[in-house]
């Protein structure tokens, strides 16, 4: 190699192109860790493989979307009327009715105007990060967290902090070390609810006490509210937004978790701020000129979000509420019965939930990724390490399949856990031993 060139076979030839080495580092992601360990998979294991680690039900029948949706994308299609290029910002009645279905929850009325539609919730990350990317910022990230943040950060070259989400209070944030890690670049903190992935939803007075620090720190908060609404336990959901008066929120959702069209790829970004403070920092502009030079949701889906949200039932929601329920509750009694497992909290929402390693239980496991590769190999059974969304000796499982699948998959985790457990050993009881 010369000069950065590349010589290729014997004509000498120099290359001067080469990939993009943020791209590879950034790129650590659920899906990168699935098909590392998928690879481990012992295919001589006639049982079949069961993944329990991705928020992602649709496989299963009790969780199909309703019809009412699949209808009213059928009726936009057959309208003839979404088959043009859309405004960037999203289409004029999707974006009303979306400003309309959030409003329930708001004490306050949003404007279609505030409403921004994105190719899902990874594109909605995508455009904030960007938006937040100038020259020596940084952002506040959660640990645990959702890898997209930091893998589009590491893409952006915005740098990254993380505060910690404490287990022994119910994954609340440190406002503490928030407020040891922001300084004068600060731009923004995230925060997930309900959570992804410890299963936890944030109480009013901790959303109350986040939003007054970020205040005092003079930065937004970007609240991903992706599982919105999907709560199994006793802690309501409340939107960030309803504390945009005293900290401008940035709020991320989408179609995909509450009905179970994680495919359809229809998300979107919304200002929540009767203060104006987004227009004012120029914010609001350069979610437009991001949204500009992307690309935008399918038209027909925008097209059919109107009927979705006006004709799904409250049965539609409640059932899938009961089945995550009762395999929530199922999943948290199991995990208490395997010694070198602990849960530190009983999922109260979104779709899966952290559990600790007791490493020194263990033999011959040396970190969570060794465990879960190992599982994959013994068992057909795929969880995702907790390294991968940032605490490592962790795992996160998921409780959104069907009960059958789920106690299978347990079961092969109880038998690896019970296989290799440390084995005690017996003293003999010789003069004062």
């Amino acid at each position: 190699m010369e000069n950065g060139s590349c010589e290729n076979g014997s004509d000498n030839q120099k290359w001067k192109f080469r990939g993009n080495k943020e791209l590879n580092t950034s790129s650590v992601s659920v899906r990168g860790f699935l098909n590392l360990l998928m690879q481990n998979i012992n295919g001589k294991d006639d049982r079949p493989t069961i993944l329990i680690c991705r928020g992602d039900p649709t496989e299963f029948p009790s969780y199909r979307t309703t019809s009412s949706a699949v209808d009213a994308v059928v009726d936009s299609l057959r309208s003839f009327n979404f088959n043009s290029y859309a405004s960037t910002v999203g289409v004029p009645v999707a974006r009303k009715a979306i400003a309309e279905y959030l409003s329930q929850d708001l004490s306050y009325e949003l404007s279609p105007d505030d409403v921004y539609l994105t190719s899902g919730g990874s594109q909605a990350i995508e455009i904030v990060v960007s938006v937040l990317s100038r020259p020596g910022a940084n952002i506040l990230l959660p640990r645990p967290g959702y890898p997209n943040y930091e893998a589009r950060a590491a893409f952006d070259n915005l740098e990254v902090r993380h505060f910690d989400l404490i287990p022994e209070r119910g994954w609340e944030v440190d406002l503490d070390s928030v407020e040891a890690l922001a300084d004068d670049n600060t731009a923004a903190i995230v925060i997930i609810n309900p959570n992804n992935p410890c299963g936890n939803v944030f109480k009013y007075q901790h959303l109350k006490q986040i939003a007054e620090t970020a205040r005092k720190l003079g930065i937004f908060v970007i609240s991903d509210e992706v599982y919105g609404h999907l709560v199994v336990g006793s802690n309501p959901f409340v939107p960030m937004g309803e504390f945009a008066s005293i900290v401008p929120v940035v709020t991320l959702g989408s179609l995909s978790k509450r009905w179970m069209v994680p495919g359809w790829r229809l998300g979107w970004i919304v200002t929540n701020d009767p203060h104006d403070i987004f227009k004012k920092t120029g914010i609001v502009e350069s979610i437009k000129s991001c949204l500009d030079i992307s690309t935008d949701p399918v038209t027909f889906i925008q097209g059919a979000v109107p009927q979705i949200l006006e004709k799904t039932s409250k049965d539609f929601f409640s059932n899938i509420i009961n089945i995550m329920r009762e395999t929530s509750e199922f999943l948290y009694d199991t995990i208490k019965a395997i010694p070198c497992l602990t849960c530190p909290h009983k999922p109260e929402g979104s779709m899966a939930v952290m559990v600790k390693l007791e490493l020194p239980l263990l033999e011959n496991i040396s970190s969570d990724l060794d465990f879960c590769l190992k599982l994959a190999k013994e068992e057909s059974l795929i969880i995702l390490p907790g390294v991968a969304v940032g605490l490592k000796n962790w795992v996160r499982i998921t409780f959104a399949t069907d009960l059958p699948t789920l106690e299978d998959g347990l079961g092969r985790l109880k038998a690896f856990c019970e296989r290799h457990a440390k084995k005690q050993t017996n003293q003999s009881s010789n003069g004062d031993m």
